[in-house]
């Protein structure tokens, strides 16, 4: 379980094919204190650590990662943002994040604001019940309130420390994000349809 708070932007180092997974390696400076097993939200997508020395640690990522998320079109030299997952008593500063990915999105628009930026981004429209207005979405593993939605677009302000201390300072058009919806509206969502087939 995750924040969508995070903690240190990495930088990946190496991308090997293993079959039909690729084992893909992250520089970091939190690294060295990694445990094999333990899960880092990476980009929003949650891996298990494999391997780690002092300096970067290393992931498998499945077919199925490859698929549902960005990170199939990374190369090495790309930054990634990094979250070790929740211990028990942590503040809770974001919302409860799984690293789960609904869906990947289209950066559609990006406007420059006084000190913050408006982004919209264009998402499939199967996902699009799971997000409100004023509700929690999560953009390549950061937390973020909806400011705006529609039937396959939703728009998110940042502020100038979400823009230091992410990727999302460097998003640009038509790029594409990881999406994660509210674990809440997923069950809200899947007790409205029961009630409606029962």
């Amino acid at each position: 379980m995750f924040t969508g708070l995070i903690e240190e932007i990495g930088t990946i180092t190496e991308l090997t094919p293993t079959g039909g997974s690729i084992k893909m390696a992250v520089s970091c400076c939190f690294a060295g204190t990694c445990v094999i097993g333990e899960s880092i939200a990476t980009n929003g997508v949650c891996l298990s650590v494999t391997d780690c020395d002092d300096t970067q640690f290393w992931v498998d990522m499945m077919p199925e990662t490859l698929k549902m998320s960005s990170l199939g079109t990374k190369q090495p030299g790309d930054r990634v943002n990094l979250e070790r997952s929740l211990k028990l008593g942590d503040r809770l500063g974001g919302h409860l994040v799984q690293g789960h990915v609904d869906a990947t999105g289209i950066i559609s628009h990006v406007k420059q604001g006084e000190t913050w930026t408006d982004v919209t981004v264009d998402i499939p429209q199967s996902i699009s019940g799971y997000i409100a207005m004023k509700g929690s979405v999560c953009i390549d593993g950061v937390s973020l309130t909806v400011t705006g939605v529609g039937d396959n677009w939703f728009s998110v302000s940042l502020i100038p420390e979400t823009l230091r201390a992410t990727t999302l300072g460097q998003l640009h058009l038509h790029q594409c994000v990881n999406i994660e919806t509210d674990m809440l509206a997923r069950y809200v969502q899947r007790l409205i349809q029961q009630g409606v087939t029962q």
